[in-house]
């Protein structure tokens, strides 16, 4: 038992432990050793240009399936696909809620209430909290009112306060939501490979074409109660009304998950994301007691199926809010925690060192795989932007005069602005395909001027990156590390 429990520590040490040590080398061999750390540098910065214009070429591949796939009919392919009935399929969508105002869970209700699809198919669990009280009753209420017969069904569910073996947060109120939804499945005697699960944020809007595509794409899988589809994530309800620095975050986190969506392989669910119901009973719902559900899930299937499961890429968009408060440095606070928040999901690597070891059957080629490129982006996220923008220099800074004057430390400055004058080339264009992916601005003057400043606002992306990036994901993992009252609850981000 003893063994069990310090291999379980160590496992959650060592994300932010590997992290730590990398900091740590790179001011000892600044110090001690400048040469070598210069050297380091040049070849660490080289791996980035490379990995960089390796990203902008996939940014691009999802660009230009996005662009194509968004102007077919994918509810005029439904109807003219004769393998299936596609109307004996149902859409069963889950929106957890918890403070959130009415503005924004009716918005969300309107937009799919636009879908291009039969709504008679669609099912909404609106997922509220007891501790809300009156609050959420009564916006409950007003939905059900104003969507009454728009939709076949609204469930509305309200997880109770302390439940055994939880902790609070959107993965123990939609895990009691699932188990409701499946009382009223079976109540109807729908099949479960039948019912396809969207979870989605309470401020997720849906492209009105996303059902017809999900579905398409359902039914022509061979296996489609075995695979998760993920949509492309942009932040764009209130993208006019944010801040410049939070408008970066949002669409950086796009552009990353895009180059994501061209590599398969390396997906995970992330925020909103659609699956089979069947996986969804199979697996016993949502795990109750984490943070990071919407990538828990990916891992409770693959595990449930010993590896005969894999994320799918949807390039039919939905699109969520950004972080804004309407007062700046609050939403600053709340930016970073979003962040924070989001890089705990390296909680998922002492899960999978534990939990693979119990499944024997699984290939360890997928195994390999899957916690290498965990391992891989947690310690990318924490390290790479400090590396490349402050540390890159520190042993030019601190290097005898004697190291300085030799050929290498001569050269080292002219190579690093080199070098980076390449990866501006990858930054240019995130920040035209984030612009022309922008939506309409609304009506008001200087229209080419906003659209020349959001081109503009990557600029401080250096800056972004480190601040909401390398910083955040570098606490995330050192709270694990330390474990106990250190680690992170659910935090709900405020949507405005």
């Amino acid at each position: 038992m003893k063994i069990k429990k310090l291999f379980s520590r160590w496992s959650q040490i060592l994300p932010g432990a590997l992290t730590w040590a990398t900091f740590i080398f790179a001011v000892v061999f600044s110090l001690w050793l400048p040469i070598w750390a210069i050297y380091f540098i040049i070849l660490f910065d080289l791996f980035w240009l490379i990995k960089v214009f390796y990203l902008v070429i996939n940014q691009i591949t999802s660009w230009t399936i996005f662009r194509r796939e968004a102007k077919v009919d994918w509810l005029g392919k439904l109807m003219n696909f004769k393998q299936k009935n596609w109307q004996e399929y149902y859409q069963l969508i889950f929106l957890p809620t918890h403070g959130e105002p009415l503005n924004v869970i009716d918005r969300t209700f309107q937009s799919l209430s636009e879908s291009f699809y039969d709504r008679q198919k669609i099912i909404i669990v609106l997922a509220g909290e007891a501790r809300d009280g009156d609050f959420f009753t009564k916006i409950a209420e007003q939905i059900s009112q104003k969507y009454n017969g728009v939709f076949n069904r609204i469930l509305i569910t309200t997880h109770p306060e302390n439940l055994p073996g939880e902790i609070k947060g959107k993965a123990s109120n939609i895990n009691y939501a699932g188990h409701q939804a499946k009382h009223l499945i079976d109540e109807l005697g729908i099949s479960y490979d039948k019912v396809i699960v969207s979870s989605f944020d309470i401020d997720t809007c849906p492209h009105p074409q996303y059902f017809a595509n999900l579905t398409f794409k359902y039914l022509n899988h061979p296996k489609p109660t075995r695979v998760s589809f993920q949509p492309i994530a942009v932040y764009h309800n209130n993208i006019w009304q944010s801040d410049p620095l939070t408008r970066v975050v949002a669409n950086s986190t796009t552009f990353w998950l895009m180059t994501d969506l061209a590599r398969s392989d390396r997906l995970f669910t992330f925020s909103s994301h659609s699956m089979s119901f069947k996986a969804l009973v199979d697996v016993g719902f949502w795990e109750k007691d984490i943070v990071s559900e919407d990538s828990r899930i990916f891992l409770q299937c693959l595990l449930k199926y010993d590896g005969d499961y894999k994320v799918e890429p949807l390039y039919i968009p939905v699109s969520m809010n950004t972080v804004s408060t309407g007062k700046f440095w609050k939403a600053m606070g709340d930016q970073y925690r979003q962040m924070r928040r989001w890089a705990w999901g390296v909680e998922h690597i002492p899960y999978m060192i534990k939990r693979f070891k119990d499944h024997p059957k699984m290939p360890f080629t997928i195994k390999f795989k899957h916690l290498f490129n965990q391992f891989e982006g947690m310690w990318s996220w924490a390290t790479a932007p400090i590396l490349i923008t402050l540390m890159g220099r520190l042993p030019l800074w601190t290097a005898s005069r004697e190291v300085q004057s030799t050929a290498i430390a001569q050269m080292a400055p002219l190579i690093l602005e080199k070098i980076m004058t390449f990866a501006l080339l990858g930054l240019f264009m995130n920040a035209l395909l984030s612009t022309i992916l922008m939506p309409h601005r609304p009506k008001g003057p200087n229209k080419w001027f906003n659209y020349l400043q959001m081109f503009l606002e990557w600029l401080l992306f250096p800056v972004t990156m480190i601040v909401f990036g390398s910083i955040p994901a570098t606490e995330a993992q050192t709270r694990l590390m330390l474990g106990g009252k250190y680690k992170l609850g659910f935090w709900v981000t405020s949507k405005k």
